[in-house]
């Protein structure tokens, strides 16, 4: 079999972790190439994960490693002009979220993948999860009736990167960090349906000596098709990650917690399953199995990616979903800074997405 050959950028947590499940679970792609900004870090990790070339220069790597994919993990300030490389160089892309800093730079890099003609995948890892995708199912089955509410929360104490502190090269806190998650996941399970409006609060409680970000923030989206996404996030709990998401409908409930246990606990008033007459089996409270995988997503995302590319299929999710995501977080930003709701679409000009809440007389 003729592997895909993948070259990633970046050197931190989330290489590691994109590199590990290339390793593990998708035989189908080669990692040959790794670029970091220095040099004997960017030379520790290829000695790490066996990769047979490493680089401190973007365009180096693009000209030699004879990569067909470049999978982005670099801070949010640097991923458009690395898209644009990787674009203009003809290379399939799938990138880290958030997509980029601001929407002016979003739309570039999605025109310049079009132009190139290339694919560009936005990485939300909580499309491909294997417990929020077996809740996605149930609902496609009809287990919870209409929804009318989605929740869902990422908590931390903080990311242990210097980087994530620096509004000059993260654009924002708490919300730029995970807040995309949640309304990356809310766009997933509606169809892409559109956002009607944004209502935030945030604030800095735990950090204040170390960023102008915020890093406790609650965001109420409001759907056009009438659902209501709630999304909580915080690096200002203590005793490790939680990540969980909550699905309301007229008839049941479903709550997974993505690190505890393999279930999802489902509420179904008429029961669920692939065929009616087993329905009556799973009347009430269930414990809903899901596919005990790597179970925050990455390696199916990035699998699925590959094998897009393999195939010249389009990928499920888009450059346009995370640009989607984008507009939502600067919504929420500029309602926190105001105390208004925010009606969109809304895109408005500024350097950073947190500009909205810190300065709310800009844009």
């Amino acid at each position: 079999m003729q592997r895909t050959k993948v070259a990633i950028l970046g050197g931190g947590f989330i290489a590691d972790i994109h590199l590990e499940s290339y390793h593990r679970f998708i035989p189908e792609a080669e990692v040959v190439g790794i670029y970091t900004r220095q040099a004997d870090k960017a030379k520790a990790m290829a000695a790490k994960h066996n990769i047979p070339q490493w680089y401190d220069s973007i365009d180096a790597l693009l000209a030699d490693s004879g990569c067909e994919v470049v999978d982005i993990c670099l801070p949010n300030y640097l991923h458009a002009n690395a898209t644009l490389k990787a674009a203009a160089a003809g290379k399939h892309i799938i990138i880290e979220k958030p997509l980029a800093v601001t929407l002016e730079e979003a739309d570039s890099m999605i025109a310049a993948c079009k132009k190139a003609n290339v694919k560009l995948m936005y990485a939300e890892e909580l499309c491909f999860a294997p417990k929020y995708e077996r809740v996605r199912h149930l609902v496609k089955e009809g287990a919870v009736g209409d929804i009318f509410m989605l929740k869902q929360s990422e908590k931390h104490s903080g990311p242990h990167t210097d980087w994530f502190y620096d509004i000059k090269y993260s654009g924002g806190g708490v919300l730029m960090d995970m807040g995309c998650h949640a309304f990356g996941w809310f766009f997933w399970m509606l169809n892409n349906a559109k956002v009607k409006s944004v209502q935030a609060s945030m604030n800095t409680v735990l950090h204040k000596n170390r960023t102008k970000g915020e890093d406790n923030s609650v965001v109420i989206v409001e759907f056009e098709n009438g659902v209501t996404g709630v999304a909580e996030n915080s690096w200002a709990k203590h005793g490790g990650m939680d990540d969980r998401s909550e699905v309301y409908g007229t008839g049941g409930v479903v709550y997974a917690d993505l690190f505890i246990g393999n279930s999802a606990l489902t509420y179904s008033r008429n029961g669920y399953g692939y065929a009616m007459e087993k329905a009556d089996t799973t009347a009430g409270w269930s414990f809903t199995v899901f596919e005990e995988v790597f179970n925050q997503g990455y390696p199916h995302e990035l699998k699925h990616f590959i094998e897009c590319v393999r195939e010249n299929k389009q990928p499920l999710v888009t450059g346009e979903l995370g640009r989607a995501v984008l507009e939502v977080i600067y919504a929420a930003y500029a309602s926190a800074g105001s105390g208004k709701k925010i009606q969109l679409p809304f895109t408005p000009r500024v350097d950073r997405p947190i500009d909205l809440w810190l300065h709310p007389t800009e844009g």
